[in-house]
Formats: C-alpha cells, sequence, structure tokens
C-alpha cells in the first residue's frame, strides 16, 4: 500500500484500485471510492450488514462460515478506511472495531444536508451559461449532469425543462433556433436539441470564418478624385479607353493606306 498524489493504492487478491485520501471537504469522493475498492474485491459485507451473532459452541458451520467471512471484511474495511484518512482528521472518531460503525459515524461528521446541495446543485444549474470554446454540447451535457444529479436527491426536473433552459440561455447567435423550437408544438428531446444546435453552431462558425477572411483580404475600390468607385464604372476610365480605341483604329487606317 503507497500514498502518491493525495491516493491510497490498495491491492488485494490481484486486484488494484485506489482510494482519495479524505481531506475533509471529499466526503462524498472518498465515500464511493472505499465502497468500490472493497465491492470489486468483495470485502464490503461488513459496511452493508451489521455484526453477526457471537459464535457459541452450539454454531453450526454454516453459521461459522458466514462469522468468519464477515469477520475477514471488519478487519480489512477497518484497515482500508484507517489507512486512506490522515491522523488528524481521526481524532475524535469513535474508538470502535466495528467497520460499518466507523464508517457511519465519519458519514455523519462530513454529512452535508441534501437541503443545501440541493440549492447548491439548482444555483450551479441556472446560472451555468454556453462557453463557445467548450461548445453546444458539451454545455447542453453539463446540464444533464446536473439535472442527473438533482435526481439523486428526490428532485425530478423534465427533460423539457432543460431543454427549455438551455435554449433560452444561449445568446442571441442562436436566434434561429429558439424560433423554431418556439413555433413548433413537438417536443424537444435533449438529443434533439444537442443535434440542432452543433449544426447551427458550425454554420457560425464557417459563416465567422469567412466574415474574417473578407475583413483581412478586402477589394480595393479604384480611386478617382474624391469618389470610392468600381474602376469598369469610373467616367474617366471609360473616356480614355475611347480614347485610346480610336486612337489605335487611326493608326492601322494610316498603316492599311501605305
Amino acid at each position: 500500500m503507497g500514498v502518491t498524489a493525495q491516493r491510497v493504492s490498495f491491492a488485494v487478491n490481484n486486484n488494484n484500485t485506489t482510494v482519495v485520501l479524505l481531506n475533509g471537504s471529499n466526503f462524498k469522493k472518498w465515500k464511493q471510492d472505499i465502497e468500490f475498492a472493497l465491492g470489486i474485491v468483495d470485502l464490503d459485507l461488513a459496511l452493508r450488514e451489521p455484526e453477526p451473532t457471537a459464535l457459541t459452541d452450539t454454531c453450526t458451520a454454516s453459521e461459522k462460515e458466514s462469522y468468519a467471512k464477515w469477520d475477514r471484511s471488519n478487519q480489512l474495511s477497518l484497515l482500508a478506511i484507517k489507512r486512506s484518512i490522515p491522523e488528524h482528521l481521526l481524532t475524535g472518531l469513535p474508538e470502535t472495531n466495528n467497520a460499518k460503525l466507523l464508517f457511519e459515524a465519519i458519514g455523519q461528521r462530513y454529512h452535508v444536508s441534501s437541503k443545501a446541495e440541493t440549492g447548491s446543485l439548482m444555483n450551479e444549474l441556472t446560472s451555468l451559461r454556453y462557453d463557445s470554446q467548450s461548445g453546444v454540447r458539451e454545455y447542453v451535457l453539463k446540464l444533464v449532469f446536473l439535472q442527473s444529479k438533482l435526481r439523486g436527491l428526490n428532485v425530478t426536473l423534465p427533460d423539457d425543462f432543460i431543454v427549455h433552459h438551455a435554449l433560452n440561455s444561449l445568446p442571441l447567435e442562436f436566434s434561429k433556433i429558439k424560433t423554431a423550437y418556439n413555433t413548433q408544438n413537438e417536443s424537444w428531446t435533449v438529443n434533439d436539441l444537442i443535434a440542432k444546435c452543433v449544426l447551427e453552431e458550425n454554420k457560425l462558425k464557417r459563416e465567422k470564418t469567412e466574415s474574417a477572411l473578407l475583413v483581412s483580404h478586402p477589394k480595393i475600390p479604384y480611386r478617382q478624385g474624391h469618389g470610392n468607385h468600381v474602376k469598369k464604372d469610373c467616367h474617366g476610365f471609360k473616356s480614355w479607353l475611347e480614347k485610346k480605341k480610336n486612337q489605335e483604329g487611326g493608326i492601322q487606317k494610316q498603316a492599311e493606306a501605305k
């Protein structure tokens, strides 16, 4: 077991996994890592089930086997939990040899109320804005991610809300998409929204590129006096062409007379 970049590595039964070190602000991630690390090696029994009744002389072989399995899970779970928490953060936690009780005590210490978390997620969702650098697909998928996290807190936001909110928060450049949505009776799925917006975004990028090329390589008008106009439409240029044509005609007639 070694600590690298604030993570603890575990190798059990030829399975390698890592757990982020608990630092006080990453409890949710730490909890997920612990549950995954112990679950993948089938050692999470002690976190899921209470301690079985103590063994007696009358216990059956099956009961003894079950207790031995729980006890092994409990010992290794305790080790994994304690080794993934800095010593100073273990201070104040109950002195217990039961992994489930210790795990629950840590959860109570770092518990964030569901109301506070819901408020934070809702604020993040409503304040999120389209970033032209990352793209419209990434923007909509971030909204969907926040939608799924809220669903885990029993706050259900329908897809129609996500579609409507995404369109309302897009800049004016996407006005054609907004108009199309508002004038159609059909509902759009999130995938419909992404497909339509990505097409519009690509179109806007092409138009912006073409405009930039025109600005960097403009057509320079022919200048005559104080006016700007195309050379072929210049009155002076037309007179010069006519004079030149007459001169060339006169030279040709003189040559023919000789």
